[in-house]
């Protein structure tokens, strides 16, 4: 691991340590884990969080990619809060473990609709 793989500090994050970090929602119940990170390759923004979320032991998993503006890092919780409950969660562009997924900037904004943020 490189040394700036490892740099952490109040406002910054390596992605290796955003991997694997629990999603809670207001009531502090786990919703799933960070699996990916989408980053703008111009501007180098991150603007998704892709995260896992049901199923049962890999089966039946989905991915659901949140805007980043949606999250909210909690340090007491260790993880990231979204005020949002899983019926939301449920109805939201998803996509299945196996699936080739195309990044389209039509995927996107159907992203940024549903949760009604910027595109």
């Amino acid at each position: 691991m490189s040394e700036a793989a490892s740099i952490t500090s109040y406002s910054l994050i390596a992605a290796d340590k955003v991997k694997g970090t629990n999603v809670y929602n207001p009531a502090g119940d786990t919703l799933g884990a960070i699996d990916d990170i989408m980053i703008d390759k111009a501007s180098g923004r991150a603007i998704y969080a892709v995260m896992s979320f049901g199923g049962f032991l890999g089966m039946g998993e989905k991915y659901h990619p949140l805007p980043w503006a949606v999250l909210a890092y909690d340090a007491d919780k260790g993880g990231y809060v979204v005020n949002l409950d899983k019926t939301v969660l449920e109805g939201a562009p998803n996509y299945d473990r196996d699936a080739q997924n195309a990044w389209t900037p039509d995927y996107g904004q159907k992203i940024d609709r549903y949760y009604d943020t910027p595109s």
